[in-house]
C-alpha cells in the first residue's frame, strides 16, 4: 500500500522567482512538505555521477557538512549517488534541502523507489520535494533533463562533483552556463573516468572548489559569518527535542535512563533519538547520550 503524503499544487507567487529567468519555465509545479524562504536563503544545486567514488562521496560530505550554520539550501534530484549523498550531508549538517526527482512525487511513482526513505526524512526534517509532473506521473528518459533546468534556475550556483565525458550530469552542467548561474566543480584525479567531465569544465572556466569557503564566496556569503552559533535554540526545536535537551542538559544518561525520563514508548524514543543525532543535536558516546551543542 502506497504511503500517503500531503501533495500540494503551488500558487504561481509561490513559484521560485529564478526560475522566471529560464527558458521554457514550469507551467506548474507541486510541493510535498516546506519550501525555503526563498529571500532569506542561497540555494547551492548539488550534481554528480550516480556511479560515484569513495572520493566523490568523502568531498560530497565534507563541503557540505562545512556549510553547517549558513543560510543554504542544499537542492539535488533524489537519483543514487551523489545526489542522494548531499541530499543525506545536509540533513545531518541540519541544512534546508530540497529533492527534484524526475518523477511526480506520489510514492506509487517517486523515482527511485530506494530512495523513498530519504525523501520521508527529508520532509520530516523541514525540506521539500519539488515536481513540476502531475502526482502520479511516472519517470520517463525525457524527465530527467526536464527537471535538471529546474534545478539549475532555481539555484544561485551549480557544485560539480564527479561526472564522466559524456553524462546527465553534463547536460546540467551546460544548463549553468546557458542559465548565467556560477558553476563550481572540485577537481578530481585525471586517471579515473568521473573525472573528465568536471576537469573539462574546469579547461573552460569553472570556479574551482577545494573547500567550502570557495563556495560560501560564490554565493555571497563572507566565511565565519555563519548563523549557527553552537548555541541551541529550544525555540526551533519540537517538544520531545526540547525535553531531551532538558533532561540531558544536566547530564549525560544511558539510553534505557533516558527513555524513563521520557515517558514516551520506546519506539517513538528511538525515532526521536535518532532525528536528533541527525542534527547533531545528540550524540552517543561509551553508552552514554550526551548533548552535542551546549
Amino acid at each position: 500500500m502506497a504511503t500517503k503524503v500531503q501533495i500540494r499544487k503551488l500558487s504561481k507567487n509561490e513559484h521560485p522567482l529564478m526560475l522566471s529567468e529560464i527558458p521554457k519555465p514550469p507551467k506548474e509545479l507541486y510541493c510535498e512538505g516546506e519550501l525555503p524562504d526563498f529571500n532569506n536563503y542561497k540555494f547551492l544545486a548539488v550534481v554528480g555521477s550516480r556511479k560515484f567514488s569513495r572520493y566523490g562521496r568523502d568531498v560530497c560530505e565534507s563541503l557540505i557538512s562545512e556549510l553547517k550554520g549558513y543560510p543554504v539550501v542544499i537542492v539535488s534530484g533524489l537519483a543514487l549517488g551523489i545526489d542522494a549523498i548531499a541530499h543525506t550531508a545536509a540533513l545531518k549538517a541540519g541544512l534546508k534541502t530540497l529533492a527534484i526527482p524526475g518523477s511526480g512525487l506520489d510514492r506509487q511513482v517517486l523515482h527511485p523507489r530506494s530512495n523513498h526513505k530519504l525523501a520521508n526524512e527529508i520532509v520530516k526534517q523541514g525540506g521539500a520535494l519539488l515536481s513540476e509532473y502531475e502526482p502520479l506521473m511516472p519517470a520517463g528518459l525525457h524527465t530527467f533533463p526536464e527537471r535538471n533546468r529546474i534545478m539549475v534556475g532555481m539555484s544561485h550556483a551549480v557544485l560539480l562533483i564527479e561526472a564522466a565525458e559524456r553524462s546527465g550530469t553534463l547536460i546540467t552542467a551546460r544548463l549553468t552556463t546557458e542559465y548565467n548561474r556560477d558553476l563550481l566543480a572540485v577537481p578530481h584525479d585525471i586517471t579515473r573516468i568521473t573525472a573528465k567531465g568536471v576537469n573539462q569544465f574546469l579547461k573552460l572556466g569553472a570556479t574551482p572548489v577545494t573547500e567550502s569557503a570557495d563556495i560560501l564566496l560564490a554565493l555571497g556569503i563572507e566565511p565565519g559569518v555563519s548563523t549557527d552559533q553552537g548555541q541551541l535554540q529550544l525555540n526551533d526545536l519540537s517538544k520531545d527535542e526540547q525535553k531531551v535537551v532538558e533532561i540531558l542538559s544536566a547530564d549525560p544518561l544511558p539510553r534505557d535512563q533516558l527513555v524513563a525520563k521520557l515517558g514516551l514508548e520506546i519506539s517513538k524514543v528511538n525515532i526521536l533519538l535518532s532525528a536528533m543525532e541527525l542534527k547533531d543535536i545528540i550524540k552517543e558516546e561509551y553508552g552514554d547520550i550526551r548533548l552535542a551543542v551546549l
